[in-house]
């Protein structure tokens, strides 16, 4: 939603810091309403705010002979004044990112912009000389916190479920959706089996019948947040008996050998399942080691 700046006096009055005063006011009142899309650009205001008077303060502290002073340069002063202040002001890594930051967390919003910033950790020309897409580096530090995490709960590496992940998903490209369009955050491609009694989205996939694919309609567990799903996922391999021997073996063995038992343990009916997600395992091994 588009934010309407309100109108910001510049002049030194009581009244003039009176209806600043309201200004801000009324910008909180503004980003409470709305705070997803007026956030930041109530941030940028408060931070205009703060330049005019830093402009202001600067002006006072200059040596004026008042001999070629009007009213009329003094408002063209201060219009330009402000011109100057609206220049400085949103610039990144500037007053207007700290407050934001600020007014979310006070307001309980989480910052939608920490992926992407760290997504970007990394100058993306230096890993495409190292034949590495950009989209498969952002898949990656998205979903590195999530991953370890599962780690921590079940022993298996890190990079096995980000690989996995990104080849159930195609990267993120191919994620399962609501019907509404809105993600189900199951990049694992987990079924939503009998016992499952969390949300369910309902799509079209490719199974493979004696060895030959075809498309069905099947039922996929939803989550609310990709952490939810890595979650899962963890559960589902640590607490099933049929791949106790995977989750076993995971740690200090190899892609293939943990690919192999995956398939083995019947975790998908594609013939070539193994070496699709061994193949996937080394890319993200080599990525996360080039982001090191």
């Amino acid at each position: 939603m588009a934010f309407n700046p309100l109108p910001l006096n510049t002049g030194t009055s009581a009244n003039g810091l009176a209806a600043d005063t309201r200004s801000i006011d009324a910008l909180r009142a503004a980003a409470a309403r709305d705070p997803k899309g007026s956030i930041r650009e109530t941030a940028k205001q408060f931070e205009s705010l703060f330049m005019q008077e830093v402009m202001k303060s600067m002006r006072a502290t200059t040596m004026s002979s008042g001999l070629m002073e009007t009213s009329a340069t003094q408002m063209g002063t201060e219009m330009l004044d402000t011109q100057f202040a609206g220049k400085m002001t949103g610039l990144p890594g500037g007053l207007t990112d700290a407050i934001t930051r600020q007014l979310q967390r006070q307001m309980g919003i989480s910052d939608a912009s920490k992926s992407t910033a760290s997504a970007a950790s990394t100058p993306l020309p230096v890993l495409a000389k190292k034949g590495i897409a950009p989209h498969v580096q952002t898949f990656i530090q998205k979903h590195d916190a999530a991953a370890k995490e599962a780690q921590a709960a079940t022993g298996i590496p890190a990079s096995f479920m980000l690989a996995q992940a990104a080849h159930e998903s195609g990267w993120g490209k191919r994620e399962i959706t609501n019907k509404d369009g809105s993600p189900s955050f199951n990049v694992f491609g987990i079924k939503a089996t009998p016992g499952w009694t969390g949300k369910t989205t309902e799509v079209q996939t490719t199974e493979y019948i004696d060895g030959k694919p075809q498309k069905v309609t099947a039922k996929f567990r939803a989550y609310d947040s990709y952490a939810d799903a890595f979650k899962d996922y963890a559960k589902l391999l640590g607490s099933n008996e049929r791949y106790r021997d995977v989750v076993a073996k995971a740690n200090g063995g190899t892609a293939e050998t943990f690919a192999r038992g995956l398939q083995k343990a019947g975790y998908a009916t594609d013939p070539e399942y193994a070496d699709k997600l061994a193949r996937v395992i080394n890319t993200t091994v080599r990525v996360q080691r080039a982001l090191a």
